[in-house]
């Protein structure tokens, strides 16, 4: 299997599948079928079918699908068979929220530093966590061996950040900074900017 061939929409409906079937397994259910994973995310069965297909045949016609062997296979398809360490840049409010989230490790994350160029912030505690120097960032990534960055710094910092990020050797960005970065093409960015998501929904209003 070839990641790069299948379309980027498509693995972004993974997590939603796999989400919705961790509900599932929750609740004490052992199978599904794609028509009520569907009914569970919105998605047409037969697009769940295809998606899911592309990765291989993992349902029998008839007895639908197995729903732990389905969550360990996405988990083994998006790489979250195991936990991935993250850093996080910027302590400011949603730095905080980041820190303090719980709901990383079940799903294959662990915050494992967060950094501020603001001195007044250096030193400061949030739950498990002492915010460090950004100035120590690269040295510390390197010394970790952290390949993905969360970024919640203000947007006019927010290349420079992901240039020291990139030289670290960080190869997955998730940037809540409302503006778009310039990345290798070695590099995944991923952007979660809360008012395009709100602008996109006021469409449908």
């Amino acid at each position: 299997m070839n990641a790069k061939k299948i379309p980027d929409i498509i693995i972004g409906r993974l997590p939603v599948y796999l989400r919705a079937l961790q509900h599932m397994a929750d609740a004490g259910l052992k199978t599904t079928s794609s028509q009520e994973l569907g009914e569970h995310v919105g998605i047409s069965a037969a697009q769940i079918r295809k998606d899911i297909s592309q990765f291989g045949e993992f349902g029998k016609q008839g007895t639908g699908y197995s729903i732990q062997f389905l969550i360990d296979k996405l988990r083994e398809i998006l790489k979250i068979d195991r936990i991935w360490d993250v850093v996080v840049i910027g302590a400011g409010d949603l730095g905080h929220a980041l820190a303090h989230y719980n709901g990383f490790e079940n799903r294959g994350f662990r915050v494992v530093a967060i950094f501020d160029n603001d001195k007044n912030k250096v030193g400061q505690t949030i739950g498990d966590f002492t915010v460090e120097d950004s100035a120590t960032m690269s040295e510390r990534i390197k010394s970790l061996g952290v390949k993905i960055a969360m970024i919640t710094v203000p947007a006019s910092a927010a290349q420079d950040v992901t240039d020291k990020l990139v030289q670290a050797g960080i190869k997955s960005i998730l940037n809540y900074a409302p503006v778009n970065v310039t990345v290798p093409n070695s590099v995944k960015v991923q952007y979660s900017d809360p008012a395009t998501n709100l602008q996109r929904m006021t469409y449908y209003l």
